[in-house]
């Protein structure tokens, strides 16, 4: 009985199967000469291109054009027609951004351009590379910009630009959002910044990492907007990733590669004028508007309302902090503030307006008495102050003392470290354990507390 001989088999360039491709756009996606790649890789990145050329002539090209998504598809069917070689290097990504958000965030996928000029309707400048003096710009100014991207829900291209001229990739959309006379990449950006210390940080800034072997692997930047609580372990992160802009609260710096992410904060930072309409920094004196404060906010303003009435005798309202996140801290001690000035009704509702933030800002009216005067901290505890308040992503002083109420009645089970300001899963298990204890079931017994859970939780 004769034993089949088996020898290495190398396809040939017309291959059609997933596997094939899948090694033709590895081999294509190698980075250029222009970006630091070596020679040899560019030679085989161009071998490579003229041997699929001839493959894709040969097979109509149809299957290779169903391996690469959305409207590159519809191009490299066009390229088999006419025999020219389409080669994606973009890697595969889930179809939509509900499949698996984890997994797209432990594997970030934004590829980017290069340094170029503003392309389309909106160019008006010449590329970056000219040395063109940087503008003036503002925090507000940048914000601005960038949330406009997010509501647009600019679509993720490599290759393609926004109506204002700005590449639609993560750096294009710093470059946008920054102002910049050109589209930029992450090998470039720095340069139209300065470095700072991540504890300085403030809306506007970016967290820049880029990737010198390999800029096509992990490079990344995204747009500070602020602190999500006071552990700054967290921030909101404005970016442009697939398959669209967006704005999420994220662990600093990053889901990957955190430590080699760098601060930095654009140049031509224009100075604070005192003005919430054009200035770019915080204000201490201008009243930033009432929109600012209440539940559901989280900026620097309610920070700073913290921190100055921690000054004026309403330490005893923080148990942390204070911090960027609107919490009941927050609005007892500026409630007491406000009764402290002889104030009542809607005047002493606890929510800041002109003449709160004037008294607190130039350091008039009277301080916070010393507790034990009736004002502002009594009982409250035992009021329920909402279902908003509890929910993924949120913090705030109501979930810390309800964690710590429920530890101290039993239910602190599911809790490896805390309990802390910022709702978590542990939370929800723990009032879970909590209801099912009263007897309750079904939507009952969800873990998210409601009137009666908080009455008997606190009774």
């Amino acid at each position: 009985m004769t034993v089949p001989t088996f020898e290495e088999y190398v396809p040939a360039g017309d291959c059609t199967c997933a596997g094939c491709a899948a090694q033709r756009r590895i081999a294509a996606g190698a980075l250029p000469m222009r970006y630091g790649g070596h020679p040899a890789a560019h030679g085989a990145r161009r071998a490579l291109v003229l041997v699929t050329a001839a493959g894709v002539v040969l097979s109509t090209g149809v299957a290779e054009a169903a391996s690469v998504p959305g409207d590159r598809a519809a191009e490299a069917t066009g390229a088999a027609r006419t025999g020219e070689a389409t080669v994606s290097v973009y890697p595969e990504t889930p179809a939509d951004e509900g499949d698996s958000l984890a997994q797209a965030d432990a594997d970030p996928d934004s590829p980017q351009g290069g340094p170029g000029p503003l392309r389309g309707t909106g160019a008006s400048g010449p590329p970056s590379s000219t040395g063109t003096t940087l503008r003036k710009t503002s925090r507000v100014a940048i914000m601005n910009r960038a949330k406009k991207w997010v509501s647009a829900q600019v679509p993720y291209s490599m290759s393609k630009y926004w109506s204002d001229g700005y590449r639609q990739d993560c750096s294009g959309y710093v470059s946008m959002a920054w102002k910049l006379p050109g589209n930029e990449w992450t090998g470039s950006l720095a340069k139209y910044g300065k470095k700072i210390a991540r504890e300085k940080l403030q809306p506007g800034d970016i967290l820049l990492f880029h990737n010198p072997a390999n800029p096509t692997r992990g490079s990344h930047v995204t747009i500070f907007g602020g602190w999500t609580d006071y552990t700054h372990t967290h921030y909101t992160a404005y970016e442009q990733t697939k398959p669209h802009t967006r704005k999420r609260t994220t662990p600093m710096a990053y889901w990957t590669n955190s430590g080699k992410y760098v601060a930095y904060r654009y140049k031509a930072l224009s100075s604070s004028s005192g003005s919430s309409g054009s200035g770019g920094g915080l204000s201490t004196k201008a009243f930033p508007g009432a929109g600012q404060f209440g539940p559901g906010t989280s900026n620097m303003y309610v920070t700073r309302l913290g921190k100055m009435l921690m000054d004026r005798g309403g330490k005893r309202f923080y148990q942390a902090g204070p911090g960027p996140g609107w919490g009941d801290a927050d609005r007892r001690a500026t409630q007491a503030f406000q009764k402290a000035q002889g104030w009542k009704g809607k005047e002493a509702d606890g929510i800041p307006g002109p003449h709160t933030w004037r008294h607190l800002a130039n350091g008039t009216g009277r301080d916070i008495p010393a507790a034990g005067s009736g004002q502002g901290d009594s009982n409250s505890a035992s009021k329920f102050p909402g279902r908003g308040y509890f929910r993924p992503g949120r913090s705030n002083s109501h979930v810390d003392r309800l964690g710590k109420q429920l530890v101290k009645k039993g239910y602190g089970k599911h809790y490896l470290s805390g309990p802390g300001p910022r709702w978590t899963e542990a939370d929800r298990r723990n009032v879970e354990a909590f209801q099912r204890a009263q007897g309750w079931r079904g939507g009952a017994a969800d873990g998210y507390p409601g009137p009666e859970t908080w009455r008997r939780l606190f009774a």
